[in-house]
């Protein structure tokens, strides 16, 4: 049985995003791991209630982080009461700016920014509430124009 899903991220400077999450999300530091030369094996941070987990780049073991000049292939959704804001405070803490907020056709208005760490995040606060049905049939439409 699954009891709770964290994401885990891999990062040149686990210090230095520790630092950026905290002034981007609000992110504390739970505990952290160190090897003896510095290195951090393993930390979470708590962002809103909910466990973050990143280390240190290991290329030894396969385990790197985005590489510069690659697109993440995943995203994270933080879902807020401000969107903007939030994507403007992450900006301010270091973030580039990938897709300025706006509404979109789920209901939701989203903004994308990118961390210094080559990480992809989607901010978006709730504008409408939609059914899937009704969401699928925007998304139709909205692809349908593009054909």
């Amino acid at each position: 049985m699954i009891h709770e899903l964290y994401a885990y991220l891999r990062v040149r400077d686990s210090q230095r995003a520790l630092d950026f999450y905290g002034k981007a999300f609000g992110a504390t530091e739970k505990f952290r791991l160190v090897e003896p030369s510095g290195r951090i094996g393993h930390m979470e941070m708590d962002i809103a209630g909910t466990t973050l987990m990143i280390s240190d780049e290991f290329p030894e073991y396969g385990m790197k982080g985005p590489q510069p000049g690659d697109s993440s292939p995943v995203s994270m959704h933080l879902h807020v009461e401000d969107a903007d804001g939030l994507v403007q405070r992450a900006i301010d803490a270091g973030a580039t700016l990938e897709m300025a907020p706006q509404d979109q056709f789920y209901g939701e208005r989203t903004g994308v920014v990118i961390d210094p760490f080559g990480h992809r995040w989607m901010i978006g606060h709730e504008i409408e509430k939609l059914t899937p049905q009704e969401m699928q049939r925007r998304y139709t439409a909205m692809m349908g124009k593009g054909s």
